[in-house]
Formats: structure tokens, sequence, C-alpha cells
């Protein structure tokens, strides 16, 4: 199982980025997919998930701003980001849930400036 994550970068705070996590080694149409992200000293959290059939979540401080989404041809999920802020500097890292364990790709560095 590999998951190959890219489109980070550096952005003016009201800008925009897109995501990309491309995989492999998974049945795509089944499987769910998160996005989490890690800011410097912080956690790792949550950010957005949609399931196989495409229903997506989001925590609260992203709604209205991060749209997750699939693409089941390319096997890969999105994170579309507009009107970034300084607070969503992190390293955004994609995930599933894959027979009985937990797979990450290697994360993506956004940042925002004010």
């Amino acid at each position: 199982v590999q998951l190959q994550a890219s489109g980070g970068g550096l952005v003016q705070a009201g800008g925009s980025l897109r995501l990309s996590c491309r995989t492999s080694g998974v049945n795509f149409r089944i499987a769910g997919m998160n996005w989490y992200r890690q800011a410097p000293e912080k956690q790792r959290d949550l950010v957005a998930n949609v399931t196989s059939g495409g229903s997506a979540d989001y925590v609260d401080s992203v709604k209205g701003r991060f749209t997750i989404s699939r693409d089941y041809a390319r096997n890969t999920v999105y994170l579309q980001m507009n009107n970034l802020k300084p607070e969503d500097t992190a390293v955004y890292y994609c995930n599933t849930l894959w027979r009985g364990r937990e797979w990450w790709g290697q994360g993506t560095l956004v940042t925002v400036s004010s």
C-alpha cells in the first residue's frame, strides 16, 4: 500500500491550494479516505474524511473553506483548500484504514503567510 501526497506549498492568507493523494495497493472503491494535519508542536488532527460512497465530513474550523473529493478513475483523493488562514499552516497527511491497519502518506507542507 502506498499513499503519495502532493500539492503543498507557500501561499498568502486568503489564497488556495489543492492537495492530492494518489493511492495504490488498496481497493479505492471501498476505502474511506482521510486528510489529517499536524502543526508544529501539536498533535495530528483529522481535517476531513470521505466515505467510499463520497459522503464527506469536516472539522468545524475548515467547514465552508475546504472540500474533500475523490476520483475513482485515478485512485486519488483531493483536498481543495480555499480562503487559507495562517492557522492552517501544517503538514498535511492522507490516511486510510485498510486490512486492519492505518496507512499514511508522507505528508505535504502547507505554509500560509499573513
